[in-house]
């Protein structure tokens, strides 16, 4: 396998997860940066300050300590060995506010093209769903109707257009 990188002006990190058990919410990382090395290992990781639910209010509970508490955890971070990402799955490590569970995400490899100025790209999407209470992000508040106003359950859309044999480091995060 070759080296990928990920091209950030063609990728999304995104996620949804239901309020008030009657309609979903959905935000971004808009902050991200990743590859799949030479030995199908992909190392992954966003920067939680830049999440963007469309409500900076919202946008700035997250942020704090009932939720991601981005002053003490300011990244999220997901590894896996030997990635093949025309399996189907892709099963790795995920940290989140300090914890760390294995996961298993579903991908769907979407081809290869070779865009206009000759670079070799790969397109992905990745989805998968995590509790986010296992993480550590338990606030929450009761409803009067029965149920809870933030769903237990988040899921992650992931849109990646993977750039080939490019030598951008890891650190190198998207703006």
């Amino acid at each position: 396998m070759k080296k990928m990188t990920i091209d950030y002006t063609h990728s999304e990190i995104g996620f949804k997860v239901k309020h008030l058990m009657i309609s979903t919410v959905r935000g971004n990382f808009g902050t991200f940066g990743g590859e799949i090395n030479e030995n199908g290992d992909l190392t992954f990781s966003l920067e939680v300050d830049s999440i963007n639910t469309n409500n900076s209010d919202r946008d700035t509970h997250l942020k704090g300590s009932d939720f991601f508490d981005v002053e003490n955890h300011p990244r999220v971070t997901f590894m896996a060995k030997d990635v093949d990402i025309t399996s189907g799955l892709i099963a790795g490590e995920l940290t989140i506010k300090g914890i760390t569970k294995e996961v298993i995400m579903t991908s769907e490899y979407n081809g290869v093209s070779v865009d206009p100025w000759g670079n070799t790209k790969h397109g992905l999407e990745i989805t998968g769903k995590v509790n986010r209470s296992d993480f550590g992000l338990t606030w929450n508040a009761p409803l009067e109707t029965g149920g809870v106003l933030v769903s237990d359950e988040v899921t992650f859309n992931i849109d990646l257009q993977l750039l080939e044999s490019v030598e951008t480091p890891v650190s190198e995060m998207a703006q």
